[in-house]
């Protein structure tokens, strides 16, 4: 009889890894050892460490919920506050142990993997996409100013909510989260 695959478990255990101790930090070892795999495993399903990171990459941005952005019926700022608001459950919700992986990737393997970097930067790019979208629909509701260049402020919402990860992460506190529902809903989208 043949042995069930194990890439599923490995796929998720190296997302996690990633997600609480790095790419740098983590290793093969970790990774198996988390899914409960043989190291031999891993390459059963992965070419490197580089491969299964991509794949992470993937993996949560289909968390990310952007599905939440589109929710009928709720005004396009709301929807946007929504979003943020469960990306920032699950840091604090996680005792400031995980951020976000695009970001933290961003910061971490870019200038060391061309491959990451551009993973990376389709992320943001599609990300800020969708922020850009929800500010259109918001402008064209009235509920914030025509003149607002929705392209350079979903790329500076996006980079304010990546900034404020990183510093609730060293701060092990949601006081950053806070500032930048603040300035960026009360304030800036105001």
């Amino acid at each position: 009889m043949a042995r069930a695959s194990k890439r599923e478990e490995i796929a998720q255990a190296a997302l996690e890894q990633f997600r609480t101790r790095g790419f740098n930090a983590t290793g093969i070892s970790d990774i198996t050892s988390a899914a409960g795999a043989p190291k031999g495993s891993f390459y059963n399903h992965f070419a490197s460490k580089e491969d299964s990171a991509l794949e992470a990459l993937e993996r949560y941005a289909a968390g990310l919920r952007f599905d939440m952005l589109d929710a009928a019926g709720q005004p396009p700022l709301e929807r946007l506050r929504a979003h943020f608001a469960f990306l920032g459950a699950d840091t604090v919700d996680s005792g400031f142990a995980r951020g976000c992986l695009v970001g933290n990737f961003g910061a971490e393997v870019a200038d060391h993997s061309e491959e990451i970097r551009s993973a990376v930067r389709r992320g943001f790019q599609q990300w800020a996409a969708h922020i850009a979208r929800v500010l259109t629909e918001a402008q064209e509701a009235g509920e914030v100013g025509a003149g607002l260049d929705v392209r350079a402020t979903a790329l500076f919402v996006l980079s304010a909510w990546e900034g404020a990860l990183i510093a609730a992460r060293a701060d092990k506190s949601s006081a950053p989260i806070d500032a930048f529902f603040q300035l960026v809903f009360d304030v800036l989208l105001r």
